[in-house]
């Protein structure tokens, strides 16, 4: 007997996440002996730090601590995080109520969309820009309004486009400064004028930033930093990427405490605490000293980055030299009539796996992005391989 049964209509909206799809057919080439070298995901490929595996070894052999933890996550988590960020940023967080604990900032999307956004209601989304702002607006059934991101901009936000705009029945507007994927610093006076944005037209900011220590010597920024903005805005952070911990899955939102209460009751209905080792090992992660900053954050990226330029400019792409963050995102020459083209050539003739910037939306349809996330001999071999066959 066939089922006739059918998915949810809002599966309608969305496909299959580019990455999930594309790296299926890349496990296929290598099973099939390929060796396809992979720059294309922003996954640190280093371990880290001795004192953070040590404290989640320690607290994972005693017999009390594997039970259920609370979804606000452990005093000492957030006690922590608050020290990341008055250490980093200058910024004072109550850590027992203007603080939530998060699985990765995936999960932070999902659950702030649910608490502020209404089925119709709009959401602000920057083109180009990570594309889970996108998707999972779509499946919860508010309606995407992009604004655009320029290279002729610095990448920032066009204010004045902006204002332009009907921003009727808009309850969040999406940023990410060190931005992905084009590497765009985060900037002072774009942060003041978000929040006057948010201000004036009784929207939320919600700001993405986990790139503020991957290549970036100047200042450590935070939307945060600016008068008011904790009563409009809410700020994601992450341990992905700052302390080689992704599949730790361990991040955090900062806002007022109001927000954070009608947060966790979205949350607190979806999932339970995390494993109390881990979150004590990440709270030890956060006392990491500037000398592994500098190390894991700075002189590693900066090493590979070289290489990196000299792969954009081996494919005669062109970048702006000042980008930060864990990606080096360049403009494809005019002689490709698309981005695809280029980078599916790169992977059946080179054997290495690049990102197209379409998938970031249409601004990045000239653009490819390169992963900073592999070794430096896997660099020279995809350096090697595109010399030689591209």
């Amino acid at each position: 007997m066939e089922l006739k049964i059918k998915p949810a209509d809002r599966l309608a909206n969305v496909q299959e996440y580019y990455f999930s799809r594309k790296l299926k057919e890349v496990a296929q080439m290598n099973a099939e002996g390929k060796d396809i070298i992979s720059l294309a995901i922003g996954s640190p490929d280093m371990p880290p730090s001795e004192e953070t595996i040590e404290v989640l070894c320690r607290e994972a052999r005693k017999a009390d601590t594997h039970g259920y933890q609370p979804t606000v996550g452990t005093p000492e988590l957030r006690k922590a995080m608050a020290g990341f960020y008055k250490r980093w940023y200058n910024v004072d967080l109550d850590p027992a109520c203007e603080i939530q604990p998060l699985i990765g900032s995936k999960e932070g999307i999902l659950h702030v969309t649910l608490a502020f956004v209404n089925p119709g209601d709009k959401v602000l989304v920057p083109n180009p820009g990570y594309p889970t702002y996108t998707a999972l607006s779509k499946l919860l059934g508010a309606k995407i309004v992009n604004y655009d991101l320029r290279a002729d901009n610095g990448w920032q936000p066009d204010f004045e486009a902006i204002e332009r705009m009907d921003l009727s029945h808009v309850k969040i507007m999406w940023t990410n400064y060190p931005n992905m994927p084009t590497g765009a610093n985060a900037q002072r006076e774009t942060y003041e004028r978000l929040v006057d944005l948010a201000q004036r037209h009784n929207f939320i900011i919600v700001n993405d930033n986990p790139y503020s220590f991957i290549l970036n010597r100047k200042e450590r920024l935070s939307l945060l930093q600016v008068p008011g903005a904790k009563d409009c805005c809410i700020e994601f952070n992450s341990m992905s990427k700052s302390h080689n911990m992704p599949g730790w899955r361990v991040g955090m939102l900062a806002t007022n405490a109001e927000f954070i209460r009608w947060i966790l009751k979205v949350k607190s209905n979806i999932d339970s605490g995390t494993f109390r080792p881990l979150q004590l090992a990440a709270a030890q992660a956060y006392q990491n000293s500037d000398e592994w900053h500098l190390q894991a954050n700075i002189e590693t990226y900066a090493r590979r980055r070289q290489m990196a330029e000299e792969i954009m400019t081996t494919l005669g792409c062109t970048f702006d030299p000042s980008q930060v963050g864990m990606f080096l995102w360049g403009r494809i020459p005019d002689s490709y009539p698309d981005v695809e083209q280029l980078t599916e050539l790169i992977l059946k003739k080179a054997r290495v796996f690049i990102a197209p910037g379409f998938i970031f939306g249409s601004n990045g349809n000239r653009y490819i992005r390169i992963s900073l996330c592999a070794k430096d001999e896997k660099f020279a071999e995809a350096l090697k391989r595109i010399k030689e066959n591209i």
